[in-house]
């Protein structure tokens, strides 16, 4: 799972990522507001821990805008406001949970695993873009009315582009989404499996259904069948 830190205390932070590291998790840091923000709303995460006092911009303001763009995104808030007050605010603001600090590393990582759960329950178990459906559960996948036999990296990148059909995505964000941070930036192996993708998706002088948006990234197209 993609999961997001923003914490602006660089010691706790750190251990934080290390002990989501250990749990199998690939971790993106933020140490302010600003940052945080961005991130959360350009990049593609399961979760969001969340400190409420970050400089640059509020915590609280960081969550609405989460919010605002990424509804169904699972946040945890992190916090040293122990005031009711304090954890009704950020309840109300849509944090998903509350951690006041401190904490012990444990229980903040079986909160973390309560909210994936959460979210993985909530995920359909089917997506269907045009003429391709996938089931996620079974990992079958059939195209123009076609049993297609799939990789399981394969599988992951058609699966992450059928979650945001017809949406332009960057190479970094595809990459970041099914390999994590286990790539060399100048890697090729996305376009090696874009083509795979193509050429077994494709339907006998049909046209192509995945896009290159020059200098961008792909784009799976809604109506390629």
């Amino acid at each position: 799972m993609q999961i997001l830190v923003i914490e602006d205390e660089r010691t706790l932070a750190g251990f934080i990522e290390q002990s989501l590291r250990s749990e199998g998790h690939a971790v993106t840091v933020a140490h302010d507001g600003e940052h945080g923000e961005a991130a959360a709303l350009g990049g593609e995460y399961a979760l969001v821990l969340l400190d409420l006092s970050l400089p640059g911009k509020d915590g609280l303001e960081v969550l609405e805008a989460i919010r605002a763009r990424r509804p169904a995104l699972p946040v945890i808030v992190l916090t040293a406001r122990a005031a009711v007050e304090q954890k009704v605010a950020g309840l109300d603001a849509g944090a998903n949970d509350y951690v006041t600090k401190p904490f012990s590393l444990e229980e903040l990582l079986a909160r973390v695993r309560a909210q994936l759960r959460g979210a993985e329950q909530r995920e359909s178990s089917a997506l269907e873009v045009g003429d391709i459906h996938m089931d996620l559960r079974t990992r079958r996948v059939r195209c123009n009315g076609r049993e297609v036999a799939l990789t399981a990296r394969e599988f992951e990148v058609l699966a992450y582009l059928m979650r945001h059909p017809d949406q332009v995505l960057s190479r970094e964000q595809i990459l970041n989404a099914v390999w994590g941070f286990d790539f060399e930036p100048g890697t090729k192996v996305l376009e090696v499996y874009i083509g795979y993708l193509r050429r077994k998706l494709r339907a006998p002088g049909g046209p192509d259904p995945i896009e290159t948006v020059r200098n961008v990234g792909y784009r799976l197209l809604v109506g390629h069948g």
